[in-house]
């Protein structure tokens, strides 16, 4: 008989598998078993206090150093392009606006307009033209009050600095200088004229006005009695009515010293600082004798603002525009009168004849001739006289374009 097969009996079977023994209650082998608890993976313990204080100087370390980048240069070109490529998505759309972008010509401009130097001329230029090429034009409707207090001055400058750019503002105030209450100076711009001759006109426009109607000068001066409307130039000049004597016969030059109270007393100070300013802080001071000329380098200093204004100056529509302005009833005084205001005005003639000779010094580094009338001529007690250049020079050997960076670097 054949004996039985025992489980898990010979050699060639394979024994059944066991089911594996359960772990004890306490989660582990004892002596000698190979259960242990698993642990949480962290970076945390695998780093020393040594690593941790090096990765924290480091950190300090950039911090700092992109700050002081920042206060001495801004950020980098890239990020800054990157900024600028956003910009043109909707990336900013939840981020407010990009910065304020800087213009790459002079976008701040004041002209601080001398009274009865072709003013309103201009003005209505600076109308056209601000249409035309998109700029913004920032007028006043304040024209008597040219001497401000230092509040009038902060608040004033506050106002024209956080006009939109590019801007041109205009008004009749004297020279207010910016950087003093921490804002950036602009370009200056202006024009003056033959001082006796501006003297005639603002006497003449204040009593019967201009061609553009014949009440204007009513409602400028209202309160002016009928004997003084009707003075006879002479009579003020001869028996020195305050009108037509200093403090109010010195007039140009406190546009250019500035808002000093010496700037308003007639001397040598006064006349110094103007002339300093001009040099320091003036783009471009014309002669209204020679407004052409005045355009034509207003259009190359300034093309952003001023492209095509001669064009425009010359215009037959322009022109009958212009001759609304023209004041009316003017007389001429007497030869003895003249020389009187001319006595009067020395330090105003002064500095005439100094902005005369800058102004045609430019002319000829840019090759403009002068097509003017012979000159009246000069006071006596001008000892010196200064240099009038009206030919252009033909070896001019400095470059234009570099010099013309210079002054936008003043």
């Amino acid at each position: 008989m054949k004996k039985k097969q025992q489980p898990g009996g010979g050699a060639g079977d394979c024994p059944a598998p066991r089911p594996p023994a359960a772990p004890p209650a306490g989660g582990g082998l004892g002596q000698g078993g190979g259960w242990k608890r698993r642990r949480r993976l962290s970076l945390l313990p695998l780093l020393s206090l040594r690593d941790y204080g090096f990765c924290m100087a480091a950190l300090l370390l950039f911090c700092l150093g992109s700050l002081f980048y920042q206060l001495n240069g801004g950020p980098p070109h890239f990020l800054l392009d990157l900024r600028h490529y956003l910009g043109n998505s909707t990336y900013l759309d939840d981020h407010g606006p990009p910065p304020q972008k800087v213009l790459p010509f002079p976008s701040q401009v004041v002209y601080n307009r001398v009274g009865k130097c072709g003013s309103r001329t201009v003005v209505l230029l600076l109308r056209i033209l601000s249409e035309k090429h998109g700029f913004n034009l920032v007028t006043s409707d304040i024209h008597n009050k040219t001497r401000l207090t230092k509040n009038e001055q902060m608040e004033l400058i506050k106002n024209i600095s956080t006009a939109e750019q590019p801007y041109l503002f205009t008004r009749h105030v004297h020279f207010l200088n910016f950087s003093r209450f921490g804002g950036d100076q602009p370009v200056y711009i202006n024009i003056i004229r033959d001082p006796v001759n501006r003297f005639l006109s603002n006497y003449f426009f204040r009593r019967f006005g201009d061609w553009r109607g014949e009440q204007n000068h009513m409602i400028r001066t209202p309160s002016m009695r009928q004997e003084e409307r009707y003075l006879d130039i002479n009579v003020c000049i001869l028996e020195n009515y305050p009108e037509c004597s200093n403090p109010r016969l010195f007039y140009i030059i406190p546009y250019f010293c500035g808002q000093h109270p010496r700037c308003r007393e007639p001397g040598e100070w006064a006349l110094e600082r103007a002339k300093l300013n001009v040099n320091e802080n003036f783009l471009l001071v014309g002669i209204l004798e020679e407004l052409e000329d005045v355009l034509l380098l207003l259009e190359r200093f300034l093309p952003h603002y001023f492209k095509d204004v001669l064009s425009i100056y010359k215009n037959p529509e322009h022109r009958k525009l212009g001759n609304l302005t023209v004041t009316v009833k003017k007389t001429v005084p007497s030869p003895e009168a003249i020389q009187i205001l001319y006595q009067r005005m020395r330090y105003e003639y002064e500095f005439y004849y100094y902005v005369k000779e800058q102004f045609h010094l430019l002319k000829r580094k840019f090759g403009l001739k002068s097509h003017i009338r012979k000159p009246r001529p000069r006071p006596e007690f001008f000892i010196p006289s200064p240099l009038e250049t009206e030919e252009p020079i033909d070896n001019e050997e400095e470059d234009d374009e570099k010099w013309l960076e210079d002054i936008y670097k003043r």
